[in-house]
């Protein structure tokens, strides 16, 4: 988590109405591999100086374009058939990795909160890595890449080393969850993907909250409202995570 990071999500330091910023259509991967200490993700450090989430470690990917509908056969750029399409070929862009389109099972669908001066309709997908073979960035966009556990990473966030969005770290921790790639892709078969739509707020501590769907303040954009919880809270110690059974 990084500061960064969190002033751009702040309610207070919204630039832009969320009525002026047309959402753009965008997929990535969830590329997974079973290592020695457990479940693996391919993380890539975004250039620094890139106006959206620079110096961020994100999964590849990026946005879905005419061609990627094209190849798709569908005219619709915000469907699951033309992100699959954007997903595979940002894989080989950013990292230099061929992952059949057909392999790609969708895992959520994001849409960024209103405040940013871009937002996304992001698909994510999740995949096996197909062969071992080494990652190759293009030293522009995307400038370092790693395989890391997901406590590995959790561990680098608290300590400011990894900067990781709210997407990125619940991904991580709902595939830590189940342990191995096959149970991964297992569940991502057996159930329809999810679906947030982050609303911004602060609790009664001033904590910053993303509210997910469920979560009692969700209708209003309310992080104090008591009940239900399904949210993250931006703690000083790193992200925390509440969810009522």
């Amino acid at each position: 988590m990084s500061d960064r990071g969190e002033r751009a999500l702040d309610p207070a330091d919204t630039e832009v109405p969320a009525a002026e910023v047309e959402l753009a259509p965008a997929a990535t991967v969830v590329l997974l591999r079973d290592g020695p200490a457990g479940i693996e993700a391919l993380l890539l450090r975004r250039n620094p100086d890139l106006a959206f989430h620079g110096g961020a470690w994100v999964f590849p990917g990026g946005r879905v374009d005419a061609q990627d509908a094209a190849r798709a056969g569908t005219a619709d750029r915000f469907g699951v058939t033309a992100a699959r399409h954007a997903a595979a070929r940002e894989l080989t862009e950013e990292a230099d990795l061929v992952a059949p389109v057909e392999d790609l099972v969708p895992w959520s669908h994001w849409v960024t909160p209103p405040g940013p001066p871009r937002r996304f309709a992001t698909w994510f997908f999740v995949a096996a890595e197909a062969e071992v073979e080494d990652v190759v960035v293009d030293g522009d966009e995307i400038h370092a890449s790693d395989w890391v556990t997901p406590a590995a990473a959790f561990a680098r966030c608290t300590a400011r080393e990894m900067d990781l969005a709210p997407p990125t770290w619940l991904t991580l921790r709902q595939v830590a969850e189940l342990g191995s790639v096959s149970a991964v892709l297992t569940h991502a078969d057996a159930r329809d993907e999810l679906r947030y739509e982050p609303r911004i707020s602060r609790d009664t501590t001033g904590a910053l909250v993303s509210l997910y769907q469920g979560d009692a303040g969700w209708p209003t954009g309310d992080a104090t409202v008591d009940g239900a919880r399904h949210r993250l809270i931006w703690a000083e110690a790193g992200y925390r995570f509440e969810r009522s059974p």
